[in-house]
């Protein structure tokens, strides 16, 4: 869709607003919302599908709770994306920015839940919001330590690192009996190759839906094969309101909250690169003070996550190409998509039929998810400038964090607390690309960091449509892509502007 009034028309008249802050007709409003919606819904509930399975297969949970986790999701991401886009005293940076939950912080989440139980994950979310709200302000001098390097080596270790989650979706002792015989199979390739092709052959405007094309399609082969349980969509309610602390009050476990610290700066990276891309995208160049009330959003969202059952939040990377392709800047579209999301999860039924997917569909969606978040770290790595040094670096780092995954109990001798930490794989691999890059990846006397070589800092990588995001900033006329070349232009909107 062209956006009707063009940053250039809005030049030539200077008592017009700003594209971002135009308000398109109501009937124009909803559509474009809309079309953000579904841009991130598949990201937006698999987060929770993943965890709440997780926690399921744990005892920690119960198969019924996972509609709360997914309505609960969806809330608080519309709540979240109305802060950043409407904003509100030092909070949201009044850009067109989708906030959805955060792949980052998966595998951490089912450690912590796994040993302390799920009022530890909450517990761990909402120290990690108030983090996070309190270094926005100076997180601009410390996001140097997080060039391409370390954030393309995170992003590859939690694709690796989460596969065999998708395999224990596809084969698993506790799996329904009218799912085996080679049925659980079958319908992980029919919903993987579903992803492939839709993603291969459809347009830019549909290609962040292959996820969710997968997994309809899928669901309707299982359907035909009686293999779908649809109890807790009939049981669950109409409409409900999420509940805060549904799964009682939150604990506060020393190695959870220091876990989840690390992810809160991580995913503090990725909304900076998204904030800085979007203000770009706009012609609204993205300030100190403007990152810095993005960034504080993000944690108060975080905060919120922990308060109401779900996660830590981020900028999603996809609906930042969308606002690209569309040539749409309004921040109030992604009001209006605020407004959805809050209605969805305002209904208790959406989340119990999403609950009723069946495992393996969501297997076959998970290797191609999971998959697309190796890739895109792979990408961001092959774009800096290689030696035996930043070799070692990334090789070690990938190493440690993969222990845990190829040989299951490796730090049970070791006290829980520590065992804990150690067991996350992304966990200690962010603690070990980050101190090694600091330690070894120097030039001269002095650390290097964006300006190495052609390096680049991934755009919310995590999220699995990070490609369009890319793709679309190549068709304003900028061969880079929202990924290109973003940390050399984040020191540079930074430099000589005021602190927030």
């Amino acid at each position: 869709m062209a956006n009707t009034t063009t940053a250039a028309t809005t030049a030539a008249t200077p008592n017009a607003p700003h594209p971002v802050d135009q308000r398109p007709p109501f009937g124009r409003l909803f559509i474009l919302g809309l079309q953000h919606v579904l841009a991130m819904y598949a990201g937006a509930v698999a987060v929770p599908l993943i965890v709440g399975g997780a926690m399921v297969a744990a005892g920690k949970l119960q198969q019924s709770d996972i509609h709360h986790l997914i309505v609960a999701d969806l809330f608080v991401a519309g709540i979240a994306s109305i802060i950043q886009s409407v904003g509100f005293w030092k909070f949201g940076s009044r850009l067109p920015l989708i906030q959805g939950v955060s792949f980052v912080s998966v595998a951490p989440m089912i450690a912590i839940g796994s040993q302390f139980g799920v009022q530890a994950i909450y517990g761990s979310v909402i120290t990690t919001g108030l983090i996070m709200i309190a270094v926005a302000p100076v997180f601009s001098k410390i996001v140097k330590y997080f060039p391409a390097i370390v954030t393309g080596t995170i992003m590859t270790i939690i694709g690796l690192s989460l596969m065999k989650v998708p395999a224990g979706w596809i084969v698993s002792d506790k799996m329904a009996p009218n799912l085996s015989g080679g049925l659980n199979f079958l319908l992980a390739l029919v919903t993987l190759l579903t992803v492939v092709v839709i993603h291969r052959f459809s347009s830019a405007n549909w290609r962040p839906m292959a996820i969710l094309g997968g997994v309809i399609v899928g669901t309707i082969v299982a359907q035909l094969f009686g293999a779908t349980n649809w109890t807790e969509m009939h049981k669950a309610e109409w409409i409900g309101v999420p509940t805060p602390f549904q799964f009682g009050l939150p604990t506060f476990q020393i190695g959870a909250i220091l876990t989840m610290a690390i992810v809160g700066l991580v995913i503090m990276t990725e909304t900076t690169g998204d904030i800085i891309a979007v203000g770009k995208i706009t012609g609204r160049p993205a300030s100190k003070q403007v990152l810095g009330n993005g960034l504080r959003a993000d944690g108060l969202s975080t905060l919120l996550g922990g308060v109401f059952n779900t996660f830590p939040y981020t900028a999603f990377a996809q609906n930042v190409g969308l606002v690209s392709l569309s040539r749409v800047f309004s921040r109030f579209v992604v009001t209006a998509s605020g407004v959805i999301l809050i209605a969805l999860g305002l209904l208790p039924k959406l989340g119990g039929a999403v609950a009723a997917i069946p495992t393996p569909v969501l297997g076959g969606a998970g290797i191609a998810l999971f998959g697309m978040i190796t890739a895109s770290g792979i990408r961001t790595l092959a774009s800096i400038e290689w030696n035996e040094t930043r070799a070692l670096i990334v090789g070690v780092s990938v190493s440690i964090a993969l222990l845990p995954s190829i040989s299951s109990g490796f730090y049970d001798a070791l006290p829980k607390t520590f065992a804990m930490i150690l067991d996350s794989g992304i966990t200690m691999g962010a603690i070990s690309i980050i101190l090694l890059n600091l330690l070894l990846n120097r030039q001269g006397n002095g650390h290097v960091d964006e300006t190495m070589g052609a390096e680049t800092t991934p755009l919310g990588a995590a999220e699995v449509s990070a490609e369009l995001a890319s793709e679309a900033d190549a068709e304003v006329g900028e061969p880079g892509g929202v990924e290109k070349k973003t940390a050399t232009e984040t020191k540079r909107a930074l430099e000589g502007a005021g602190t927030p």
